[in-house]
């Protein structure tokens, strides 16, 4: 196992009870650079014809999923483990964000894991006496329902916040179109007006120009964009039913 595979926390679900939560999940694992899921103990078996529909392309993770008996099993080969859960249930233990555990993760040494309850009821006490720490949100106390993958993706998005996931490619930001060529605009704008009297009164002319100028000049067209317009005042320019 190279070490940045080891890393990467586990994802673990506790005796899930949904085949399509159990994609959602897997969604969310890969959405934010994890692959690795374990189930305990799956109320409907495993493998779930409805995961892979729910997972919306994430079927690496399913493929590879592992099924385990017991939360033991699962975690045993993992230094620090993590409950999420809302309440504390009773057991003593440090109490964490998602953000908080992902930097311990970050910078622990040896294998990690998220371990996440059923849908229903979530993690039960003997589960997470088996944890390192507890994991949970601020959440509103009068509704406190995430659902799996909602869960699931909080503690993956916080941890790839310190991997080195690249960001999605985004469309190149051109910018502003030279002074010279917004003049050319203004032109031909007030060329289009002047005899179509925009600029009348006379005593008027001067400020209906500097509006016109400072609406023109404000966005910030890029080349493209007053390229565009000026085709559009081109066009406004022919006669209707003249062709080029």
């Amino acid at each position: 196992m190279s070490a940045e595979t080891d890393k990467k926390p586990l994802i673990v679900l506790v005796r899930p009870q949904l085949g399509e939560n159990i994609g959602k999940a897997a969604r969310a694992m890969l959405n934010f650079g994890l692959a690795e899921m374990r189930l305990v103990a799956p109320r409907d078996g495993w493998p779930n014809p409805s995961a892979g529909p729910a997972a919306a392309g994430a079927d690496i993770v399913l493929e590879k999923a592992q099924v385990f008996e017991t939360l033991a099993e699962a975690v045993s080969d993992c230094a620090h483990v993590y409950a999420t859960t809302v309440r504390k249930r009773g057991v003593t233990k440090p109490v964490l964000t998602p953000e908080e555990a992902a930097r311990d993760i970050h910078g622990a040494v040896g294998r990690s894991a998220f371990v996440f309850g059923p849908e229903r009821s979530g993690l039960e006490t003997e589960d997470v006496a088996l944890a390192r720490a507890i994991v949970t949100v601020p959440i509103n106390p009068e509704f406190g329902s995430l659902n799996l993958a909602q869960a699931v993706i909080l503690c993956a998005y916080e941890w790839s916040k310190h991997a080195s996931l690249e960001q999605p490619t985004v469309e190149e930001i051109l910018p502003p179109a030279p002074q010279d060529e917004l003049e050319g605009l203004i032109g031909h704008f007030e060329a289009l007006l002047e005899p179509r009297e925009y600029f009348f009164p006379e005593s008027r002319a001067a400020s209906s120009r500097r509006t016109l100028r400072n609406l023109l000049t404000k966005p910030g067209w890029n080349h493209l964009e007053v390229r565009t317009l000026r085709g559009v005042l081109s066009q406004l320019e022919r006669e209707p039913g003249r062709k080029r």
